[in-house]
Order: C-alpha cells, then structure tokens, then sequence
C-alpha cells in the first residue's frame, strides 16, 4: 500500500465525482445520448476508453505469449473497426433508433428486439472488467478478492448514478487523457532498462517473437471471428447514435482506430519489457503493476496506476450505464413507457452491477469472459444486425430473425458448456457451429419464402 497511490487514487476519485455530478439531468434524451450532440472530440476519448478496459488482461497475455498480443487483441479489432466506420457508422446515427434492440424492432419486430436485448444486456454486463477493477484494488490497496470486486464495482455505481451517458462521455475524457499518460510515462524508462528495441527482442523467448506465440493457428483464428462483435457491439452504437451528425460518427471511428493501434503498441511492449526484466514473475497478471514499482519512481508509478485503474474504470462505467438503459429502454419497453424510464434505467444500475459482481467472482478470468461471452453475442446479433443495415429483400422475416437470434446463442452456449478438459465438441470453437446455426435459419427462411 503506496501512501503516494493512495493519495493519487484519492484525488482521482474525488474528480471523478464532481464530473459526474456536474452531468447530472432529468431530461430523457439528454440522460439517454447526451442530446444526440456529441462531437469529434468527445466521441473519440469515450470510444476509445471504454472499448479498452481489459488492461491486466492484455499484460498477462503480452507476458505469457509475446507479440502475438497485438496479432489477437489488435488487428482483428481494427479490421473489424475499420468495416464499421465504413459500413454502419453513418447508418446508425442517420436512423431513428436509440438502441441495438430498437434497430431490431424497426427491421423485425418485437420479438426480434426483445431478444435482441437480452443478448445486448448480457453482453453489457461488465463482469470481465469489476473483475479486472478489484484485481487492482487488491493490488494496489490490499483488499482481498471478492471485497475488491464489490467494492470497486460500488464506487463506480456512485458516480454512475449522479448522470446518464453525459457522466459517462465526461469522466470517459478524462480517464483517456490517464490511460495515455500512465504507458507513455513507463514505457521508455522500461525500455531503457532493457537495453532499447533490440536488446528487448532479442532478449525474448522465440515462442514470443512468433505471430502466435506457440498457442497455433484455431486459438489465434478464432479471435478475427469474436472480433466481428466490434458489428454488433452496442458501446460502438451508442455513441454513433449519440453523435451530432452521420459525419461525425464515421469520422469518431476511423480516429479512433488510430489511437487504439498506438495504445496497443504502447501496452504491449510494456508486457514484453516486464517479461524480459521480470522472467520468473510468479502470476502474469501482476507484469504491468509490478513493472512500475520495479523502474518509476514514486510519483511517477502513482500516475502509471491512475492509468491502469482508468483504463479499467472507464470501460466498467461505460458497460454498466449501458446495461441499465437496456434494462430502461429495451427488456421491459411498454412498462418504462408508462412509469419513469429514467428510474428504471437507475434500478438497473443496481441489478446490473450485482450480475456483474456474481459473473467475475464465478468465473474468474477476464479473457474467458471475453472469449465466452464474445462467442454467444456474437454469433447471435451478427447476420440479422447486418442485414437489418441493408435492402430488405435480404431480411430474415420477424420470426426468423427472432428464432435465429437465440438458436445461435443456444448453440454457442451449449457448446461452451460441454467443453471438457480445454476441448470443445469436435474441436470446433463455439462461435463457428454458432454461425451455421444462423445462417441455416436464414436459408431456411429464404427457401420457404421462396416456396410459398
């Protein structure tokens, strides 16, 4: 427990809160998208932020398998970025819907939309990041396991509660200018400590310096698929819904492509420097925290922390407030409609962030959250969320679009159930029989819309 930390931590909370409070509202579209105002700036530092809340994760999988980092949790996540700018972007914000859910309602129907929404809440779900969230607690503050979960996950319901997206977009700012600052105080005193670039490679095992980091060519493969969650992923359309125009939502993606490929290269190295200079590190999970405390001094390791709990914080607030206002808008609309959706988007907060809390401490690893959750989502929402953007001779009818989205979540489920021993049923991921689930139900559709 660094006093030093602790008093950067403090004073971080502390700004937290008054940003949030300042955001406070009452009115519906303001609490919801910000008004639908959101400008370049803006809209950039909250995508980025939230869309990369797994740090711990990424340095332990730097740590454990080398390069192969960025070829996993990087170009997939561009390329998949970088066809939702172009594609979807613009036709998100130029339609009416507020919602994923309300994007199905409008192509498919009730049915459609409301299953839709529980793929959308189940994916929102933070689990993955009040995990990595109490993680850091524990590290930093000393709080043992399962009470650094909830607490880290009961303050970041405090300060979401004070405002709706606004709060959101506001602290999100903030926590991108620290995520930033933290890597880019730690990565050149580490990689001076290695001996530059060069020595630093060199000095790695050769499993780290191959594209797949010995793991082989499936487990490297499957994440290009989970990455096509980026065209479903519900934080990209939030915000595209809450931009103030089609321009500025294209325009917020394609920079924000550039941003992520720069923090990726500033994350990774730094997972690669603590494997060199700290080769016998007993939990991977520790490489980046205790990287600082080995090369910063004092004030300088509490600003690399501020940007490791940023980095998790950011993305926790971003989910959370989003899966409340799935709860709010989508999962029960006509009772919203008729009560208080704001008030129901505030009870969500609470059972959302209690989902979370369970979630993490059952299953316990951050890039099995991502890889599970990620196949079922993914596969569920893909092809109707895709075709719901294009002509509508290519639509699956409402109830085949209903029964395809949770065949393939049954599928992918199912399958993450049976697996055995690290093995899934005929040695296929998840998401693949996932997949063929959908687009055999499309079929189907097609050649009995054709029959009759």
């Amino acid at each position: 427990m660094d006093p030093v930390v602790i008093g950067a931590l403090a004073v971080y909370a502390g700004a937290l809160l008054a940003l949030a409070w300042r955001s406070r509202t009452r009115v519906q579209l303001e609490y919801l998208l910000a008004g639908r105002r959101l400008t370049t700036a803006p809209f950039v530092a909250t995508l980025v932020s939230t869309w990369y809340g797994g740090v711990l994760g990424v340095g332990e999988y730097s740590y454990r398998f080398g390069i192969s980092n960025w070829v996993v949790f990087g170009v997939p996540y561009y390329l998949a970025a970088l066809v939702f700018a172009l594609w979807f972007a613009t036709r998100a914000r130029a339609s009416a819907a507020l919602s994923i859910p309300d994007q199905l309602r409008a192509s498919y129907g009730p049915a459609a939309s409301r299953v839709g929404a529980v793929m959308v809440l189940l994916l929102a779900i933070p689990a993955a990041y009040v995990l990595m969230l109490g993680d850091l607690i524990g590290i930093y503050l000393g709080v043992p396991g399962g009470w650094a979960v909830v607490a880290g996950t009961l303050f970041v319901l405090l300060y979401a509660f004070a405002g709706g997206f606004r709060a959101v977009v506001n602290t999100n700012a903030l926590q991108f200018v620290l995520m930033y600052l933290g890597f880019i105080v730690i990565l050149p005193v580490a990689l001076h400590r290695a001996g530059g670039f060069a020595a630093l490679w060199s000095a790695l095992p050769a499993t780290h310096r191959s594209w797949d980091g010995g793991l082989g060519f499936q487990a490297v493969a499957v994440w290009y698929f989970i990455a096509l969650q980026t065209l479903v992923e519900p934080t990209f359309y939030q915000r595209c819904y809450a931009a103030r125009s089609p321009a500025v939502a294209r325009r917020g993606v394609l920079i924000s492509i550039g941003f992520w490929v720069l923090f990726d290269f500033l994350s990774t190295w730094a997972g690669l420097a603590a494997r060199v200079l700290m080769p016998r590190l007993a939990n991977p999970v520790l490489s980046y925290p205790e990287l600082g405390r080995l090369v910063l001094p004092p004030l300088a390791n509490a600003l690399f922390a501020l940007g490791l709990f940023a980095t998790g914080m950011a993305t926790a607030h971003s989910y959370l407030f989003l899966a409340a206002s799935t709860i709010g808008h989508d999962v029960a609309p006509e009772l919203a409609a008729r009560t208080d959706e704001r008030r129901w988007t505030m009870a969500g907060l609470v059972l959302t962030g209690a989902a979370a809390v369970a979630l993490a401490l059952a299953l316990g690893s951050v890039v099995q959250i991502w890889h599970d959750v990620g196949s079922i989502v993914t596969s569920a929402l893909l092809l109707p969320l895709v075709l719901a953007h294009g002509r509508a001779r290519w639509r699956y009818r409402p109830g085949w679009a209903a029964a395809a989205i949770g065949a393939a979540a049954a599928v992918a489920t199912a399958w993450i159930l049976a697996r055995a021993g690290g093995r899934y049923p005929l040695g296929l991921e998840p998401i693949f029989p996932a997949f063929a689930a959908s687009g055999l139900l499309w079929a189907a559709d097609r050649a009995t819309r054709a029959a009759g």
